[in-house]
């Protein structure tokens, strides 16, 4: 059973975002202030070239967003804390990553250096290697080996999670590009998804709301920035006054995310007053605590964490008690992992009605697209998310941004379900959320324009963690009593029906 209908503090946001009215604002030299302040325009961009503005108001919109948490937070009764914990524009989010790693724009380079756009005959593929495993299956996806040179190699930068692995063979870039420059975008993109390879096409942001997927899943341009209950949010506008279910004891979330965009919308709710616990599986924690640790705690601190063993009927039984005590559930996993632990959305809803469940994946939970792995640089790619430098080629936007936007834009759709008394199913996809933000923009420009005049391009920077991320399993004892041994989850939960 659906919830109540959603606040028309988030609704109205939604149609004015994709009706494009937000940030209609002129922009100084061409350059988007907010974007210009924001750290990711000072990664957009050619490594020994200018860095890049946007033809749209990007953070504007994106700030628009933050507002709606800000106005939810304040009517449930936890007012986000005072200026310094949350900056007052989400601009700054989008480069704090790169803040903590010390990253530089790279151009067709993704600014973590995982993932390159490469051309193939019929266009721009992102090709991004971030896993140990990606370069294996490399002669799988080409049908022929791809060995790095001494270049590759000597550029060669490992994503967070391998920084502490054993050294992996270096990403081939030279001979991938000219074996890729041979071939035909669409039997590529084929072989990429089911090799579990995460490989994009670069299209302009109208094209890309056109395609099979954004066609299964009911969108169009500009893409609404998230499904609710397979609807876009406007569509689930209230009809009566704003009459918000306060929530003065706060809520609870169970973060079953990892790395970065579940993470910062669990960060977010908890500055709304949310009380998060984070949960990671025994054998496999979140690859973002071996990555820089004040990055780890700025979005981690004042969370509590419990450790499960999904490989076990106990361990899965444990993760269903907690579930079914939670108010928000969020989760970042493409749609078989959940059904492969025998878990799915509705069933838990049903069990629960005032349960609001996000699910963040790459492309949706619904569509022809549904198991496509993707990251942040490659997913914004796919939606036309993309600069155009001087010469006319695309660049990436940032530091994979579609990881920071779809943290705040899930945020929002969560707290508005909150407010609405949950039992809301928010279905957000990182390419769809990034799309959202590129009203007026439904073809590539011939170029995007450089900061010019009074604009200053300001640095990625990183707000100071609030403390200390808790130790992996540290609450286990006190958000998990009794022994995790056991039955496993019910039929319900299982068959997914109530």
């Amino acid at each position: 059973m659906a919830g109540a209908r959603l606040d028309a503090v988030l609704t109205d946001w939604a149609a004015d975002l994709r009706a494009g009215r937000i940030g209609a604002a002129g922009r100084a030299g061409g350059t988007e202030p907010g974007w210009a302040a924001s750290g990711a325009m000072a990664l957009t961009g050619q490594p020994d070239g200018p860095p890049l503005g946007l033809t749209v108001p990007f953070v504007a919109r994106l700030d628009a967003a933050l507002t709606v948490l800000r106005t939810l937070a304040a009517d449930l009764g936890s007012p986000f804390p005072p200026a310094g914990a949350v900056p007052s524009s989400a601009g700054p989010l989008l480069g704090e990553r790169a803040a903590a790693l010390g990253l530089t724009r790279g151009g067709i380079r993704s600014a973590g250096r995982a993932a390159r756009l490469v051309r193939a005959a019929d266009g721009w593929l992102a090709v991004n290697l971030a896993r140990p495993d990606d370069v294996d299956l490399l002669p799988a996806w080409l049908e022929a080996e791809v060995e790095p040179t001494a270049a590759d190699r000597a550029d060669d930068v490992r994503p967070v999670a391998e920084r502490t692995a054993p050294p992996t063979t270096a990403r081939p870039w030279t001979n991938l590009a000219a074996l890729v420059a041979t071939r035909q975008a669409a039997p590529l993109l084929e072989r990429a998804e089911l090799l579990g390879l995460a490989v994009s096409l670069a299209v302009d942001p109208a094209a890309a709301a056109a395609d099979d997927q954004a066609k299964a899943r009911g969108q169009r341009f500009p893409f609404a920035p998230f499904l609710v209950d397979g609807l876009p949010p406007e569509a689930a506008a209230g009809t009566a006054a704003r009459q918000p279910v306060r929530r003065d004891g706060g809520f609870t979330v169970v973060d079953l995310s990892s790395l970065w965009a579940g993470p910062l919308c669990a960060h977010l709710l908890g500055l709304a007053g949310g009380q998060v616990v984070k949960v990671e599986g025994a054998g496999r924690l979140d690859g973002a605590r071996e990555g820089p640790r004040d990055f780890y705690d700025l979005l981690h601190a004042g969370h509590a964490s419990v450790t499960v063993e999904l490989r076990t009927p106990a361990g899965r039984a444990a993760l269903v008690r907690l579930i079914e005590q939670a108010d928000v559930v969020l989760e970042a996993s493409r749609p078989r992992a959940f059904e492969a632990l025998g878990i799915h959305p509705a069933a838990m809803i049903a069990r629960n009605p005032t349960l609001t469940w996000v699910s963040i994946t790459g492309y949706g939970r619904t569509g022809p697209w549904r198991q496509r792995p993707a990251f942040g640089d490659d997913a914004a790619v796919a939606a036309g998310g993309v600069a155009v430098d001087a010469a006319g080629g695309p660049v990436f936007l940032g530091d994979a941004i579609a990881d920071p936007v779809t943290g705040v834009l899930a945020a929002a759709g969560a707290l508005a379900s909150v407010a609405a008394g949950g039992g809301h199913h928010l279905d957000v996809a990182l390419r769809e959320a990034v799309g959202s933000l590129l009203a007026d923009r439904p073809t590539l420009p011939d170029h995007d324009p450089a900061a010019s005049g009074p604009v200053r391009v300001a640095p990625p920077r990183l707000r100071a963690p609030r403390g200390r991320a808790a130790a992996a399993g540290q609450d286990n004892a006190r958000l998990m009593p009794g022994p995790l041994t056991g039955a496993g989850p019910s039929n319900a939960v299982a068959t997914g029906q109530p």
